[in-house]
């Protein structure tokens, strides 16, 4: 059964691939403004279901079905939900409110069965704490460009690994896809591992 991801993040597709869990791109574009009032978990686990249920659209006259998973991750601090800077400004602004704090990182993940109507939205998130920033490293951070595309502003993975001293959960989450409860996701619905398969097959 093939693995459709509704996504165009290259980091999804990274962790993805160097897993070994193979995959087709269907990126899905949807509306990913907040709700008033909205709590970081069901905001998204609302926009994950969202992105997989419009990937599922676009793919339903496939044969032989297919596992559409949608993913969407924010950042959380003192209440507020960190997606995606909009501006200098704006990064300037996350990285200041997270030096020297604890943050959360919520990624909520939905796995749609198709053909079928069996599908699963859970939420994973993982504890960070970011070291003291001064204005100037704020400033070299943002000139480098890596803030403009990852929400709260950093990339763990990148430059911005270098601010994070502890976490408590999940690395991958962090990056945008929790990685484990992925893989306990797909095996629970039914997905084939391509590596399980290759070994048989010897």
């Amino acid at each position: 059964m093939k693995l459709i991801l509704a996504s165009a993040s290259p980091r999804r597709a990274e962790i993805l691939r160097n897993a070994g869990i193979e995959f087709e791109i269907s990126s899905a574009g949807v509306d990913e403004s907040s709700l008033v009032n909205e709590l970081p978990g069901d905001y998204v686990r609302r926009l994950a279901l969202a992105k997989a249920l419009s990937a599922a659209e676009d793919n339903r006259g496939r044969a032989g079905g297919a596992l559409v998973l949608g993913a969407d991750t924010i950042v959380a601090v003192g209440g507020e939900i960190l997606a995606k800077p909009a501006s200098p400004d704006d990064a300037r602004r996350m990285l200041r409110s997270l030096s020297g704090k604890i943050h959360e990182v919520h990624t909520g993940l939905a796995l749609l069965r198709k053909p079928g109507s069996k599908q699963y939205v859970v939420e994973e998130i993982t504890r960070v704490r970011f070291a003291p920033l001064t204005d100037r490293e704020i400033e070299e951070y943002i000139a480098t460009g890596e803030p403009f595309d990852k929400a709260g502003a950093y990339a763990i993975q990148g430059v911005g690994g270098r601010y994070v001293t502890r976490i408590e959960g999940c690395y991958f989450n962090v990056m945008g896809l929790p990685l484990a409860r992925l893989y306990s996701l797909l095996r629970e619905s039914g997905w084939e591992d391509a590596l399980a398969t290759r070994d048989a097959a010897k």
